[in-house]
């Protein structure tokens, strides 16, 4: 999909699919328990073929929009078709029911990146 804004091209990522959650711990969740959920989380690359990549991190910003959701989850995917079977895979279900136990609040997003060319 090819689009143009303003003199710029904008290509959207041919199967390329983010994965973004954001979440907020309960209160009261420990720092070793919260870092052991990551650890767990960023294993799940080695157990699901279709998760390409994981990367994380905490809110650092000024402007006190977050919402009260302190930390960034991403994966890549190969298609929405990876995703989906991301979402069905057993590692995927049990990892993910013990890790929203531990939060407060939670959302996700998947989409497909677009970039622009100047």
């Amino acid at each position: 999909m090819k689009a143009e804004t303003k003199g710029r091209d904008m290509e959207e990522a041919k199967g390329v699919v983010k994965h973004v959650l954001l979440a907020k711990f309960k209160e009261g969740t420990a720092q070793d328990q919260i870092d052991q959920l990551i650890k767990d989380y960023a294993n799940l690359v080695n157990l699901i073929e279709p998760m390409k990549s994981f990367q994380w991190g905490k809110d650092v910003s000024i402007e006190n929009l977050h919402q009260g959701f302190t930390h960034i989850f991403e994966s890549t995917f190969e298609s929405t078709e990876g995703v989906a079977e991301y979402v069905a895979h057993p590692a995927h279900v049990e990892y993910a029911n013990l890790f929203l136990a531990n939060l407060e609040k939670v959302l996700v997003i998947d989409y497909k990146p677009t970039t622009v060319r100047v």
